[in-house]
C-alpha cells in the first residue's frame, strides 16, 4: 500500500460524527430556533471539513481512518478517494445552503411543536448520507444506509398533507425491500470470502466470481440499489414522496440521495467488482443502458402531464438519474466523467427548481399550474430562479446540464453508438415541454381574478435560492475544476477495471 494511502486523517471521522451528536441535542433543546441554529452550525461545518478533505485528497490521495484503531479488514475502515469526496462536497454544500432557507419555509409547513424533530431527523439523515460516502466496509455501508432511509421516512411524514404519511410509508415499504436486497446480496459476500472489507472483497473477488452465491449477491446488489436510487421501473415511491414532503425536504433529499445511491452502485461496480470486468462477464451494460433510456423517456412523458409543479419536477428527477445512470452503463472513461458530473450538476439544478418552487407554496400556497398563473410577474426573482433550473434541466448551454449531456454525447460517439447519441438529445427535448409549461402559466398568462395576494419570499429563503442558481450558472459556464474532478474520479474508477 502507498504512502499516500496510508494517510491518515481524523476529520474523515468528524465528518458523521459532528452531525450524529448534534441530532440528540436538538431534541433535547426542543426549541425551533435553537435547533435551527445547531444544525445550521452544523451543516456549514461539516461543509469546512469536506472542503478540507477535498484539499487532502487532491493532494495525497486516498486517506483514511480506522475506527478504534483496528487496521481492516478486522476493523472498520473509513477511506475517502476523489470519488467519494466529490459526493461527500455535493451532500455538504446541499445542506449548508439548505438550513437557511428551510427556517422560515419549515415554520410555515410544520406544526411548531414538532419543528425540532425536523431538525435532528435532517442531521441524523446528513449522518447517514456521508457515512455512506466514507466507509470502507460494505455493512458498515448498510447501517448507514438505514440511518439515512429511517430519517427520511420521518421528514417526508412530517408534511401538512395527509397523503405525506402514505407517501412515507410507500417509501418505507420500497426502502425497506431495496435495504433487504442489499443486505442479502451482502451476506452472500461474506458466506463465500470471509470478509465485509471493500478493498478486501475487491482482491479476493477474480477467485470467486465464477460460483453461483456470487452471481447471487450481484443481482441482489444491483436490484436493492435502485430502489434506493429509484431507478425505473422501481422508481415508484419517489413521485409521492417528493411531492407531499415539506419544501425543504423535497428540495435536500432530491438534491442528495439519490446522487449517493448512485455512488454505491458506482462503488459495487467498479470497486468491490474492480477487479473483474462485469461488463465482459455479464449482460450488466444492456440491462442498464435499457432502465435508463426508459427512465429518461418514459418519466418525461410522465412529467409532461403534471399539473402538480412538485410532482412534476419529481418525475423530472427519475428522468435525470437515467442519465447518471446511462453514463455509469457506458463504462468508459468519458461516459463516467458525463455520470459522475451530471451527479454534481443535477443536484445544483433539482435543489434551485425545488427551493423555488417552495417559495412559491410558501407565498401563495400555488403548486398547480393552475393556481400559477401570472406568478411570474408577482414573483419575478423566484420565478427568474425556477426558469434558469428548468434550462439546466433541458441542457442548455452556459448551464450544468449541458456539460454533463455534452459528455454522455461524446461518450456515445466513441462508442460509436451514434443512436443512443440522438436519443439523449432527444429525451433532452421532452424537458423543453414540460418546463415551457410552466413558463407559458408563469409569464404568459394573467393571474385570474381573485388569485391569492403574491410577494417575493424573505431574504433569508431567497438568498439561498439564487446563491444555488448562482453556483449552477459558474459550472456551467466554467467547469473546468467539476471536469477535472470528475475525470479524476473516473480514471480512479476505471483502473479499478
Amino acid at each position: 500500500m502507498s504512502g499516500a494511502e496510508m494517510t491518515s486523517d481524523p476529520w474523515l471521522i468528524l465528518l458523521v460524527i459532528v452531525p450524529l451528536l448534534a441530532a440528540p441535542v436538538c431534541v433535547l433543546l426542543r426549541s425551533a430556533t435553537g435547533a435551527w441554529s445547531v444544525a445550521t452550525a452544523v451543516a456549514w461545518s461539516v461543509f469546512a471539513i469536506s472542503l478540507k478533505l477535498l484539499d487532502t485528497v487532491m493532494d495525497q490521495g486516498v486517506v483514511r481512518y480506522r475506527i478504534g484503531g483496528w487496521d481492516a479488514p478486522w476493523g472498520i475502515e473509513y477511506r475517502l478517494d476523489s470519488v467519494g469526496v466529490f459526493v461527500v462536497l455535493i451532500v455538504s454544500a446541499i445542506a449548508a445552503v439548505i438550513l437557511p432557507y428551510a427556517k422560515r419555509s419549515v415554520e410555515k409547513e410544520i406544526r411548531k411543536d414538532r419543528i425540532y424533530l425536523f431538525y435532528a431527523m435532517l442531521l441524523l439523515c446528513l449522518t447517514g448520507l456521508l457515512g455512506i460516502t466514507v466507509t470502507g466496509d460494505a455493512f458498515n455501508l448498510f447501517v448507514f444506509l438505514e440511518i439515512s432511509s429511517l430519517s427520511s421516512y420521518v421528514l417526508i411524514s412530517l408534511g401538512t398533507d395527509r397523503r405525506a404519511l402514505t407517501a412515507a410509508f410507500r417509501y418505507l415499504i420500497m426502502g425497506t425491500l431495496g435495504a433487504t436486497f442489499y443486505i442479502i446480496g451482502v451476506g452472500l459476500l461474506y458466506q463465500t470470502t470471509g470478509t465485509l472489507n471493500i478493498a478486501d472483497l475487491k482482491t479476493i473477488m477474480p477467485a470467486v466470481i465464477d460460483t453461483r452465491t456470487v452471481h447471487a449477491a450481484l443481482a441482489f446488489l444491483t436490484v436493492g440499489i435502485s430502489l434506493k436510487l429509484a431507478l425505473f421501473p422501481l422508481h415508484m415511491w419517489l413521485p409521492n414522496a417528493y411531492t407531499f414532503a415539506p419544501g425543504a425536504v423535497t428540495a435536500f433529499l432530491a438534491s442528495t440521495a439519490t446522487k449517493v445511491s448512485a455512488y454505491i452502485l458506482l462503488r459495487i461496480i467498479f470497486t468491490l467488482f474492480g477487479d473483474v470486468d462485469l461488463f465482459a462477464s455479464f449482460p450488466l451494460q444492456p440491462i442498464l443502458i435499457t432502465m435508463a433510456l426508459a427512465a429518461m423517456f418514459l418519466a418525461s412523458l410522465s412529467a409532461i402531464w403534471q399539473e402538480n409543479v412538485k410532482r412534476m419536477m419529481a418525475y423530472s428527477s427519475i428522468a435525470q438519474i437515467g442519465y447518471i445512470v446511462l453514463g455509469i452503463a457506458m463504462a468508459t472513461e468519458t461516459g463516467l466523467t458525463g455520470g459522475i458530473i451530471h451527479m454534481f450538476n443535477h443536484a445544483l439544478i433539482k435543489g434551485s427548481a425545488f427551493m423555488a418552487i417552495g417559495a412559491v407554496v410558501f407565498s401563495t400556497g400555488a403548486v398547480t399550474l393552475t393556481q400559477m398563473e401570472g406568478i411570474g410577474k408577482r414573483m419575478p426573482y423566484t420565478m427568474a430562479a425556477f426558469v434558469i433550473a428548468g434550462l439546466g434541466l433541458i441542457g442548455v448551454p452556459l448551464t450544468p446540464g449541458f456539460i454533463s449531456k455534452w459528455q454522455l454525447v461524446t461518450a456515445a460517439m466513441e462508442l460509436n453508438m451514434w443512436p443512443l447519441a440522438a436519443l439523449i438529445l432527444l429525451s433532452s427535448l421532452l424537458a423543453v415541454i414540460y418546463v415551457w409549461r410552466v413558463f407559458e402559466v408563469a409569464y404568459l398568462r394573467p393571474a385570474p381574478e381573485g388569485a391569492p395576494a403574491a410577494q417575493e419570499v424573505p431574504l433569508s429563503m431567497l438568498l439561498p435560492i439564487w446563491v444555488m442558481v448562482l453556483a449552477a450558472l459558474y459550472f456551467g459556464s466554467n467547469a473546468t475544476f467539476t471536469l477535472n474532478l470528475a475525470h479524476t474520479a473516473a480514471l480512479q474508477l476505471m483502473g479499478g477495471l
